[in-house]
């Protein structure tokens, strides 16, 4: 399983970015992928995540309001729409592939992306 996350970049505040995270090795049809991201210095923390049934969304605090996850499963993608950033949102942002457990903590992936950073300043 690998995958394969792009399209962060630099913006100024209140502007917006959409990250993509392709899978390979599996089908996306079957899987679970969520986002993550790791300030400089600081630990990785759950950003948001949508459950193996895709019957609901978990958002941390941050994100809710903000941001969004969506898939095509077609593509074998991941998306996350990252709007009205703020300079805390400053971050390497990773995709991670679903194992078991709570969605919310590192330890129930089984594979992760090599990250992409998002920085967010005027």
């Amino acid at each position: 399983v690998q995958l394969q996350a792009s399209g962060g970049g630099t913006v100024q505040p209140g502007g917006s970015l959409r990250l993509s995270c392709v899978l390979s090795g599996r089908t996306l049809d079957t899987s679970t992928v969520n986002w993550f991201r790791q300030p400089t210095g600081k630990e990785r923390e759950f950003v948001i995540a949508e459950s193996w049934t895709g019957g609901r969304i978990y958002y941390a605090d941050s994100a809710e309001g903000r941001f969004t996850i969506s898939r095509d499963n077609a593509k074998n993608t991941v998306y996350l729409q990252l709007n009205n950033l703020k300079p805390e949102d400053t971050a390497v942002y990773y995709c991670a592939y679903y194992f078991s457990g709570t969605y919310q903590s590192t330890t129930s992936y089984k594979f992760w992306g090599q990250g992409t950073e998002v920085t967010v300043s005027s």
